[in-house]
């Protein structure tokens, strides 16, 4: 069967006008074309879709059923292509970023604020998933691309990275714990006092877990693992009310610290990176490439804004460390990962 998606088009308009030369003059074609693309689109599906009379133009029965479902499919076809023309035009459409639980609770939700203002008439949807899922998104297409906290990457050279901050391992404690006096605080001290007892850190799912453990057998300390959570505010409010130690990628300037809690970096310092990560060889769109430069730290604004950033405005995150305009092949996992100086 040859169908072509004029003959269809030529048809829905002469069943909307029940008129040959209204669809003609719709077209700007010459109402002989006209019924000439209907009788060929007759004869490619074997059906008479007209009655034709010297007065008018009637419908048949599979004529009617065709229509209704053709004019649909015609509809969803022209809005699906003027859609991703808008896409690649301008700053519209819809972009889906993954994240596993740590970006999507902490640095993620400042980035989609700053999205929506610059960028009004395109939809930033985040996706949340264990980092697992977020690598296979990516992957397989599913998402434009990923914000993960230290991503071990298999099979890097699937993907590109971009490391964007790096946020120290800290010790969380309430203000009143033994150990929350000064500014930094040793690993031993976790192994050596018996205030430590049980440990809250993060779950596989979120991503940071080999990490911490790496860390943690490192400087040999054995305390139980009271509670491994997915987010980190979950882990804060198991703190706050007493059920163990910290031990979590906390920025110790965050304002979503909550009170009660002190956080102390620990030393040596063992360091988790939030990267950007997108498929290696592949093209993003470009709603999807503003957004991953906004991600960035790239201030841009919309193409029809036609306004450029003030120039004493102050950068996006002051604490962002080694952005690069190109992204950045992902490195070993024992470079990347822990950073112990």
């Amino acid at each position: 069967m040859n169908v072509s998606l004029q003959q269809l088009k030529v048809f829905v308009a002469v069943a909307r006008q029940r008129s040959f030369t209204r669809a003609a003059r719709e077209f700007d074609l010459t109402q002989s074309a006209v019924s000439r693309c209907v009788r060929e689109l007759e004869e490619a599906i074997a059906l008479r879709l007209f009655d034709r009379t010297t007065r008018q133009v009637e419908l048949t029965t599979a004529g009617s059923r065709l229509e209704r479902r053709i004019g649909r499919l015609i509809e969803e076809i022209e809005l699906t292509l003027r859609e991703e023309r808008a896409a690649h035009e301008e700053h519209t459409g819809v972009v889906i970023v993954a994240c596993d639980p740590v970006t999507s609770s902490g640095w993620l939700p400042e980035r989609l604020a700053r999205s929506a203002a610059n960028f009004p008439d395109l939809i930033v949807t985040a996706k949340e998933q264990p980092q697992h899922a977020v690598l296979a998104a990516i992957e397989q297409g599913e998402v434009d691309f990923g914000v993960l906290c230290d991503a071990n990457v298999a099979g890097a050279d699937a993907f590109h990275t971009l490391p964007l901050v790096s946020t120290p391992l800290c010790a969380v404690l309430p203000h009143g714990h033994p150990l929350a006096a000064g500014v930094a605080l040793h690993w031993d001290a976790l192994r050596n006092s018996r205030s430590v007892t049980q440990l809250v850190t993060l779950n596989a799912e979120a991503g940071t877990r080999n990490v911490t453990e790496r860390a943690l057998n490192m400087h040999r300390i054995d305390a139980a693992r009271a509670n491994e959570c997915g987010h980190l505010a979950a882990a804060l409010r198991m703190i706050e009310l007493g059920l163990g130690v910290g031990v979590l990628p906390v920025d110790t300037h965050a304002a979503a610290l909550p009170a009660t809690l002190v956080a102390l970096p620990l030393v040596p310092e063992v360091s988790m990176t939030t990267v950007l990560v997108r498929r290696r060889n592949r093209s993003l769109r470009p709603n999807a490439e503003a957004v991953w430069a906004l991600f960035a730290g790239k201030e841009l604004q919309p193409a029809h804004a036609g306004a450029a950033a003030k120039p004493d405005a102050a950068p996006a995150n002051p604490a962002i460390k080694g952005i690069t305009r190109e992204p950045m092949p992902c490195v070993p996992d024992d470079e990347a990962l822990m950073r112990a100086s």
